[in-house]
């Protein structure tokens, strides 16, 4: 025979690869050990069994995994094992609020930052509409409405897909009525700032300027909505009063935490702390959330700001108009001539004479 071999019942050896594999052939098979005579030898009888080597693949890797079970794990098992690990050790456990907090922020705040890269092109849509607005093809209040509809189901699929990787994937809350809630929030800040972004647009035409002045405010408001600084710590000049009550992240914040944790009980096993703590006193004692207000109530108040915006950004451009003394040409009436045709005489027909 080719090989020769050798069991070596070492538990402390299970599924490890000898030092000097590559030089005598010597592999583990669910803890005993395989010597093949030559190690050149290996790829041979492998072939002969019906498991050649690739091309361009290292081979003792093929040997592995071709002889031992352990190695059998493909790509999509080892992901949904370590999600299980992770939820068995963080999922329902005082470890996991600061984990489930700190999501939920980057995912209102973050993701919905980066709306700021759609400002080029509402630069550009504002130089089409002055051109058209010139030569009175549309008012002003038909851009805006036209506008904001034709957005809206793009709104929606970059907030569902986006939204169902990042709620599902790290195990957030369960049941579809609180998946459809998250799904609104970020559909409502989505369009929020949007609109603010178009706000912007009207009043700071320049490219770089424009994102600059969005994303300082946008920067301003996530400093200021209760997060990185409770609203208990929150000095009261600027960032308490106005800041935290117009920031729009203050609500995002507070209607997706109590979607979250209303109705979850956490246990904990840390000195001095109670064995289960609810998800109503963690809202209250650690987010310091607002709990005389429903989560509807503060997405409703998102969607508010974000027709409020809009109102906005279509008085600004009012405003424009009448500052500037725009004159708008009217579209040229275009009359049309129609010729009435002569009726001819039949060929049957005869004059009288």
């Amino acid at each position: 025979m080719v090989s020769a071999f050798h069991f070596d019942d070492d538990p402390f050896k299970k599924g490890r690869l000898s030092s000097n594999a590559r030089q005598t052939g010597d592999i583990l098979i669910n803890g005993r050990k395989q010597r093949l005579a030559y190690a050149s030898e290996a790829n041979e009888f492998f072939t002969l069994n019906g498991f050649p080597c690739p091309t361009l693949q290292n081979p003792s890797d093929h040997f592995l995994k071709t002889i031992n079970k352990d190695f059998e794990r493909d790509l999509e098992q080892g992901v949904k094992r370590l999600a299980t690990e992770i939820c068995r050790k963080n999922c329902g456990t005082y470890n996991s609020i600061q984990a489930r907090g700190s999501l939920l922020m980057f995912i209102s705040s973050f993701l919905t930052f980066m709306a700021i890269g759609g400002f080029p092109s509402f630069v550009e849509d504002m130089k089409v509409f002055e051109r058209e607005r010139l030569n009175g093809h549309y008012g002003v209040t038909a851009f805006v409405f036209g506008n904001t509809f034709s957005s809206l189901p793009y709104l929606l699929l970059i907030s569902l897909v986006p939204g169902a990787i990042a709620y599902y994937l790290p195990g957030l809350h369960k049941g579809y009525d609180h998946f459809i809630y998250f799904i609104l929030v970020m559909f409502a800040c989505m369009m929020l700032v949007e609109s603010l972004m178009m706000t912007v647009a009207s009043l700071v035409p320049n490219f770089l300027m424009g994102i600059i002045t969005g994303a300082g405010i946008q920067g301003l408001m996530i400093l200021g909505g209760g997060f990185f600084r409770l609203p208990s710590d929150l000095p009261q000049t600027f960032w308490k009063y106005p800041m935290y009550y117009i920031a729009f992240h203050k609500y995002a914040y507070q209607g997706m935490f109590k979607n979250e944790f209303e109705g979850l009980t956490f246990t904990s096993n840390q000195a001095g702390w109670p064995q289960t703590i609810h998800g109503e006193q963690i809202l209250r004692d650690q987010w310091q959330v607002e709990m005389g207000l429903s989560k509807w109530v503060d997405l409703a108040i998102l969607l508010g700001m974000g027709v409020l915006y809009r109102i906005l950004f279509l008085v600004i451009i009012k405003t424009t108009e009448k500052i500037t003394g725009i004159v708008v040409v009217p579209p040229k009436q275009t009359t049309q001539i129609s010729e009435i045709p002569i009726a001819k005489p039949l060929h049957n027909d005869q004059s009288a004479v």
